[in-house]
């Protein structure tokens, strides 16, 4: 029976599909920290209040790859090249969601509407990295290998969706509701489609590694195609409400460090 825990359990038992599950994660992760690191760099005056919010949220990205690379060498493996087709932070960025990397390797201050286009982003990928956690804490949270990395990872996304949520209704309060609330329509319908075409070709990559026969593929592709359509017809909403989190002034402190795999 395909289910969410037997697919995982596949990756993790299987060298060279674990090798490349933490690969595509470490490298996503590393991405998210750079790029929070620049914003919190290029903040206007304005806003320089989030600076510290927002380079602990880089600061946990960064901890999440090093997390990634430390279970690869626990297990004597080193990084593989990350197929294009997976690259979930790059297609997004093709599609003009978020904030393109040109504009945060300039040292030009960001303006307030290049904040809300990054929070919003922030708001709809934090969403969909806590969910992930959440499935594989659930089902992997106990694991020997992987567990406390899944523990501690889920964590923090709770900790970054809930200061998403926070520092976007405060600046809706500011008078910018309409603007994020156009901001999350447009990421959230382009998210959904990344992530169904992103969710493919890592499924094709791991049928390769794991000699999965073309039944096994096919059910898969209809299981990913009907996530697509659930998100599609309105499953997309979770990702645009907006609420007071219960974790208030989660990105307040300093960041945890990464702890040794050995």
């Amino acid at each position: 029976m395909l289910s969410a825990r037997s697919l995982f359990q596949e990756i993790v038992d299987d060298d060279e599909a674990y090798r490349l599950f933490c690969s595509i994660a470490a490298s996503g992760e590393a991405q998210g920290g750079w790029e929070n690191g620049r914003i919190a760099a290029l903040l206007p005056a304005s806003l320089r209040d989030l600076a510290p919010k927002v380079a602990r949220h880089g600061a946990d990205e960064d901890k999440h790859g090093r997390i990634f690379q430390a279970l690869l060498r626990k297990r004597g493996l080193t990084p593989t090249d990350v197929p294009r087709a997976t690259d979930y932070t790059m297609l997004l960025e093709r599609r003009g969601i978020g904030l393109a990397h040109d504009k945060l390797r300039r040292d030009e201050p960001l303006g307030e509407l290049d904040v809300i286009t990054y929070l919003a982003h922030s708001r709809v990928t934090e969403q969909r990295a806590a969910d992930q956690m959440a499935l594989l804490t659930k089902h992997f949270g106990d694991h020997p290998e992987v567990g406390r990395a899944i523990r501690m990872i889920s964590n923090d996304e709770t900790n970054h969706l809930a200061y998403c949520h926070e520092e976007l209704l405060r600046l809706a309060g500011a008078g910018h509701g309409r603007t994020i609330q156009r901001a999350l329509h447009e990421c959230a319908h382009a998210e959904i489609a990344v992530y169904r075409d992103v969710s493919l070709a890592v499924m094709e990559h791991m049928g390769r590694l794991l000699k999965w026969p073309g039944t096994k593929s096919a059910a898969l592709t209809a299981g990913i195609a009907a996530v697509y359509g659930y998100e599609r017809l309105g499953g997309w909403r979770r990702m645009v409400s907006l609420r007071m989190p219960e974790r208030r002034n989660a990105l307040g402190g300093p960041a945890t460090s990464a702890p040794e795999f050995a």
